[in-house]
């Protein structure tokens, strides 16, 4: 009974961590309930939105005694300044781009509005901890639009075998759903379902490991207490195929039980993860009203009301160190010259490789112990998107709210790795998958800010090594060879979504794609990823979950977004979460869950009376 007495050890040992982060130091109030005020009449004058999503770099306006620069204003950075802000710091966001929100701003072209990353969002329930987080950071002023009970559809096979399954929110419906659409198949439905749930409530634990001093996270791996101490942990280093097999030789239920791509085939991926997405939307899936910039667009005040500010324009070039090795601002490339903007915290929101490979200098990057964490990660597979605008309302062109999700065969191991092992010559023609959504359709504002016109977007993944011939060409200047094949991925993409929505063939305005190196122009991903790096079954091994955390080598330089936690907004936003947790030297979470049970009581009692 050895174990017993060390995993009593353990728990005590935490609990005196805990214990350290509660009494010791300077306490912030970061949430306030009374800080969330009635949301305002949305904002669609494009002057007053531009003056605060594309505030230009200028040095004179950065504010003076800087608590703390962010390199980058995706959700991850601006949800660490906020939050830093609302303990009283004075911050600047630094972002490369034209416009603040990463992969939540928006673009128009030819009178098209198109979100890039932001397609439909899960946990925002009245008094969820997202929604009561989201709700800190923005005062309460970014609203959503739940979707319909059916959300998603997906197509499995060809086109003379397709089969067609829908995907409902709510509490028992999402498994009632698939038990009438798989019958035979409800003891491995149910234990799937069991299984989610159990990762949505012992997920927590995880995030521990990146608050755990490294010492303890060892003894608990080289014990084996961490798996006695939950089997979350086991969860998370199964991979997909093989826990589902386990459940079902259905291959249509077992591509369904990980339908939502990333770039990672499910034998390669954790069951945790795709556990997780798929329950992400169990209490309904939602769109932000007014379309995905409205997260900048709210969170930018609460770090303005503390002093700081969000400039664009502003490509951060190094981090500053001093002679002992300690961040202390970062150089700005202003015309032909870099500046430097000075703060004795630099939080880096460009992901783990461009902070620690094109950051910082060599004799850094060469460190084991940066070295060591490099290598327990890889870069994500890119992504290709196609947007297409249409001319007709939701109504007239007869679109849904639901997303198409399509997959021209259900073993979605082979199908991947097919894929991921064309060459580029071998692309067109096989492409195997792709998302279909129809953003002006979730919103309810969208006729009324571009009437008669509507957005479909589509999306598949794509490997950086097609497009790396044209690596360090600007953007507009690729050259024919890049455009015929950006141009024929798009169409074959759009003829395929022609022959699910036959009725729009003759209603299509215009077409724009964005490939690897779109994302890389635009977003500053390495590698044309969108969710930082790779989920693969790795990452999520107890001692990388444990090692990708906020703190670094490097001490005052600290890490936020989806490289510290997750994939998705949600996972960016817990990302800014452990960020500012780290920073402040107080675990937020605890406050967060103590407003989140106040809210919820206060918002119980007023249903009672």
């Amino acid at each position: 009974m050895w174990w017993w007495l060390l995993g009593a050890l353990g728990c005590l040992l935490l609990m005196m961590i805990i214990t350290y982060f509660l009494t010791i130091g300077q306490r912030y109030k970061v949430f306030d309930e009374n800080f969330v005020k009635q949301p305002k009449p949305l904002v669609t004058n494009s002057r007053q939105r531009d003056e605060r999503l594309k505030r230009g770099f200028r040095m004179d306006r950065v504010p003076p005694a800087l608590d703390a620069v962010v390199i980058g204003s995706g959700v991850g950075g601006l949800t660490a300044a906020a939050l830093l802000s609302k303990a009283g710091k004075r911050v600047v966001v630094l972002e490369q781009h034209d416009q603040a929100g990463g992969c939540t701003h928006t673009f128009e072209n030819k009178g098209f509005e198109f979100d890039v990353g932001i397609h439909y969002l899960g946990q925002l329930h009245e008094n969820s901890l997202l929604r009561v987080a989201l709700d800190q950071i923005t005062e309460g002023q970014l609203q959503f639009t739940q979707l319909e009970q059916h959300f998603d559809t997906v197509l499995l096979g060809q086109p003379d075998q397709r089969r067609e399954y829908h995907i409902h929110s709510g509490k028992t419906e999402m498994a009632a759903g698939l038990k009438k659409q798989f019958p035979g198949e409800e003891k491995a439905i149910d234990e799937f379902m069991r299984l989610m749930k159990q990762a949505a409530r012992k997920t927590p634990l995880v995030a521990t490991l990146k608050m755990m001093p490294y010492w303890l996270v060892n003894f608990l791996i080289q014990t084996g207490l961490l798996d006695r101490i939950s089997s979350i942990f086991s969860l998370a280093t199964t991979n997909h195929s093989e826990m589902m097999a386990r459940l079902t030789q259905n291959k249509d239920l077992q591509a369904l039980s990980a339908y939502l791509f990333y770039g990672v085939p499910p034998k390669e991926s954790s069951f945790l993860i795709n556990a997780l997405l798929l329950h992400h939307y169990k209490r309904g899936a939602y769109y932000p009203r007014g379309g995905a910039s409205e997260f900048a667009f709210h969170i930018i005040p609460v770090i303005q009301q503390a002093g700081g500010a969000v400039l664009v324009r502003a490509p951060v070039q190094r981090i500053l160190l001093n002679q002992q090795g300690k961040a202390y601002g970062v150089t700005v490339l202003k015309g032909q010259e870099e500046v430097e903007v000075l703060a004795p915290v630099v939080i880096s929101n460009a992901g783990i490789f461009n902070t620690f490979q094109k950051f910082l200098p060599k004799h850094i990057q060469d460190q084991p112990e940066i070295r060591s964490l490099l290598g327990m990660v890889r870069h994500g597979m890119g992504s290709f998107l196609v947007f297409v605008g249409l001319d007709g309302s939701k109504e007239e062109l007869g679109i849904p709210s639901t997303n198409f999700w399509m997959y021209k065969d259900n073993d979605l191991d082979s199908l991947m790795q097919q894929y991921s092992s064309l060459s580029r010559d071998e692309v067109l023609g096989n492409i195997p998958m792709m998302f279909i959504t129809f953003p002006s359709a979730k919103d309810p504002t969208s006729n009324i800010r571009h009437p008669g016109k509507s957005c479909m977007t589509l999306l598949t993944m794509a490997r950086y090594e097609w497009f790396e011939e044209w690596e360090g060409t600007k953007l507009g200047k690729r050259g024919q060879d890049y455009l015929d094949l950006k141009n024929s991925m798009a169409q074959e993409l759009v003829d395929w979504a022609i022959k699910i929505f036959p009725q729009l063939r003759d209603k299509v305005v215009m077409v724009d794609a964005a490939t690897p190196l779109t994302n890389c122009h635009y977003l500053g991903a390495p590698r044309g990823e969108m969710y930082g790096a790779e989920h693969n079954l790795e990452r999520f091994t107890p001692e990388t979950i444990a090692r990708t955390r906020s703190q670094t080598a490097v001490k005052g330089l600290y890490l936020t977004g989806q490289d510290v936690f997750c994939n998705g907004m949600a996972g960016a936003l817990h990302g800014g979460l452990l960020c500012a947790s780290a920073v402040l030297n107080q675990i937020l979470y605890i406050d967060l869950l103590a407003l989140k049970i106040r809210l919820k009581h206060k918002w119980t009692n007023h249903k009672l009376t």
